[in-house]
């Protein structure tokens, strides 16, 4: 058997969202040193980490392709609502509310089938996006004030679903990506 990677499913912001999540970011690194939101690009994560073979990228790919191309599941409407940016002591973030990703997330889960999978693969029930998490706690109140002042979460956004594979060294592998035709509100 060779030897397993860790794959994961994120949807990903683009457009004005991500630049400000991004100049926060590498603004909260060089003012707070980095905390362990900084080894991950901006991602609502839709499942946690899971390992397989590297070959069986493939599959996984093949599997969201048809779930994408499902009829039903194009006419429904890949909402994502941001329902608040939140403070609390240990983490900061979007909070995000989508049905449609996660019946996604459910669809991935249930039908990606792998011999050799060595991991079950967990949707995640809380959809959010981390500003920032594991930082010194002296640091939260300047980490809150930078993100008030560099992310509005009322900027226009658009969405990418992305499986990735990570591998040792922090290096990410985006084996696809597809646009996501969201429509993006704050509440």
């Amino acid at each position: 058997m060779a030897e397993a990677t860790r794959f994961i499913l994120y949807a990903c912001p683009v457009g004005p969202l991500a630049e400000q999540i991004e100049t926060y970011l590498e603004q909260a690194a060089v003012l707070c040193g980095p905390n362990k939101a900084h080894p991950y690009m901006p991602h609502c994560t839709l499942t946690g980490f899971f390992e397989d073979e590297p070959a069986t990228a493939a599959t996984y790919v093949t599997v969201l392709n048809d779930l994408l191309a499902e009829p039903q599941r194009s006419r429904l409407q890949p909402d994502v609502i941001i329902k608040a940016m939140l403070f609390k002591p240990e983490w900061h973030g979007l909070e995000l509310e989508s049905p449609w990703l996660h019946q996604l997330a459910w669809g991935f889960r249930d039908r990606a089938e792998s011999p050799t999978c060595q991991s079950p693969i967990r949707s995640k029930s809380w959809l959010h996006l981390s500003l920032a998490y594991g930082f010194a706690p002296e640091h939260n109140q300047r980490l809150q004030q930078l993100a008030q002042t560099h992310v509005n979460p009322a900027s226009p956004v658009s969405w990418e679903l992305r499986f990735y594979e990570h591998r040792p060294g922090n290096r990410w592998i985006c084996h696809q990506s597809w646009p996501l035709s969201c429509h993006s509100s704050t509440r």
